[in-house]
């Protein structure tokens, strides 16, 4: 059972700074919900911490004092994850936003959580560096939360999913403890894969603070075809026809006519 408000919320301010944590309820209801339809539920209140000091310093106070925290980023979500259901705290990444370095020798980024997707993106492709993963949402939600959903895209079809693209995490632990969980190379077959555990826990592990991202050399052609067919069926047995073609497109999305009509 958590503690009476007044005993914790004075903790949180000393560490973070009145400005770094919100108790209004305009502020309390925007992070009462995702884009998960008919589910909210209120915190008591709004921590945006600056750096990992700041978050351990939060998970600390939350530790000792009984506190629910519940990570969120841009809770463009569709699951509820980001919802906090006990109350406590609703922990907000956004200002941890700092793209801290694109690595062209070695082909990786170091990325704080709350770095937009497609932000990102378009940092990586001016180096001529490509990060695949796509979600829907990519304009929007960031990779802290991509990498906490394990997101995809409809490239997943050829390059996999973010899981496939983290190396190595910074992570604050549930009593405020931090560490990383792996290494940056590629090879890294020492010891458990803390790394990929934390991947899609949904920040039921601990919250993270750092993402090391793989990253390969930006596609040099690019080119969309449009096929029609008579049938659904015949559409399908063409997409297993050009698998066993040996050809692996960045994508494929099945349309209807009336949804082509729509969009042309």
């Amino acid at each position: 059972m958590a503690e009476d408000n007044s005993k914790w919320l004075p903790l949180l301010s000393a560490a973070l700074g009145a400005d770094a944590m919100s108790t209004d309820p305009e502020v309390l209801n925007a992070f009462s919900h995702d884009e998960t339809e008919d589910l909210h539920a209120m915190p008591h209140v709004v921590c945006r911490p600056s750096s990992t000091e700041e978050v351990a310093a939060i998970m600390r106070i939350a530790h000792e004092h009984g506190i629910p925290v519940t990570p969120a980023a841009a809770r463009t979500g569709l699951s509820g994850g980001a919802i906090p259901v006990q109350g406590g705290i609703s922990l907000s990444m956004e200002r941890l936003h700092r793209i801290l370095s694109i690595d062209e020798a070695n082909f990786q980024a170091v990325v704080e959580p709350g770095v937009i997707n497609q932000v990102f993106h378009e940092a990586c492709k001016e180096k001529g560096l490509f990060y695949p993963p796509d979600p829907s949402s990519w304009g929007t939600s960031t990779l802290g939360g991509n990498v906490a959903y394990n997101a995809g895209g409809p490239k997943a079809v050829k390059y996999g999913v973010t899981s496939a693209y983290v190396l190595n995490l910074e992570v604050v632990l549930p009593n405020g403890d931090i560490l990383w969980t792996g290494a940056n190379t590629l090879k890294n077959s020492t010891g458990y894969n803390l790394t990929q555990l934390f991947v899609g826990s949904e920040g039921t592990l601990g919250v993270i603070t750092k993402i090391v991202l793989r990253l390969i050399p930006y596609p040099k052609v690019h080119f969309t075809l449009l096929a029609p067919f008579a049938s659904a069926e015949m559409a399908c047995a063409a997409v297993a026809r050009i698998f066993q073609a040996g050809v692996t497109p960045s994508g494929l999305e099945f349309m209807e006519r009336d949804a082509i009509d729509w969009t042309l």
